[in-house]
């Protein structure tokens, strides 16, 4: 009969192949009533909610939240996999955010949905998945980072909300920062027909300086026949010093 710790390292044996596939987000299914049990038993898996695991050090106590911000993402990434297929995208705030360059576990995942339910669902250590019923982007407009279906950097400057620049405006000129010609943004402004959204952006390249992609897009939103006018949604001068590269030739 074999041992508690032969049983044991069966079971990790288990876990380790779920590991090797690179599988975070540990849903009941993959693994057999008996070694669930077990793995939870010995502390080396956690459930997040229910039918949901992550693995865990089993030298973590109880209230402590390193497993869990190291596997956020990858976690989110197959449980909304497995939930809503390729029916989601999370929000353009949070994509934003991502693509400035800020990972940081958010207290709650926005995520859009058609199939969603407008409620929250509780994770671990007061995070949360909300998930807004909601028509999605055009699917030219999505991306995937670890996983995780996003809005790509124009969707998700065009779209985000007007208070996202004032709130987080370090990622906000961030991202800005990174859209080096203002035709990036200018297909889905007009297709939209955005004039506000296109008066908030030209105001807040303006106020990074970048003064062509701001009159870039007021000429051609106003060539188009809108009505924009700019405003800037920063409330403060952008303290980033800009340095101009130059061409040289031998």
């Amino acid at each position: 009969m074999a041992t508690p710790g032969e049983k044991l390292a069966k079971s990790l044996e288990k876990l380790k192949e779920l590991q090797d596939n690179g599988i975070i987000g540990i849903k009941a299914s993959d693994l057999s009533r008996v070694h669930r049990e077990r793995l939870v038993g010995n502390g080396f898996i956690r459930e997040v909610l229910k039918g949901w695991y992550i693995s865990t050090s089993n030298k973590e106590q109880l209230g402590d939240s390193t497993s869990w911000y190291v596997s956020f993402w990858r976690f989110c990434a197959r449980y909304l996999e497995d939930r809503y297929g390729d029916d989601y995208c999370i929000s353009a705030e949070q994509s934003l955010m991502l693509h400035a360059g800020n990972n940081s576990v958010p207290k709650q995942l926005i995520i859009r949905s058609t199939k969603g339910n407008n409620l929250p669902t509780g994770l671990l250590f007061g995070t949360s998945i909300f998930v807004m019923k909601s028509p999605l982007p055009d699917k030219t407009e999505f991306e995937e980072w670890n996983g995780v279906r996003m809005v790509n950097l124009p969707s998700s400057i065009v779209h985000c909300a007007s208070s996202f620049f004032s709130n987080q405006s370090t990622d906000g000129r961030t991202a800005l920062m990174m859209i080096k010609d203002a035709s990036e943004l200018l297909s889905i402004l007009l297709d939209g027909g955005h004039s506000k959204i296109a008066g908030r952006l030209a105001g807040a390249y303006r106020n990074l300086e970048q003064n062509k992609i701001a009159d870039d897009i007021l000429k051609t939103m106003k060539s188009a026949g809108y009505d924009v006018r700019e405003k800037d949604p920063f409330e403060e001068p952008t303290t980033i010093k800009l340095i101009k590269k130059h061409s040289w030739s031998i």
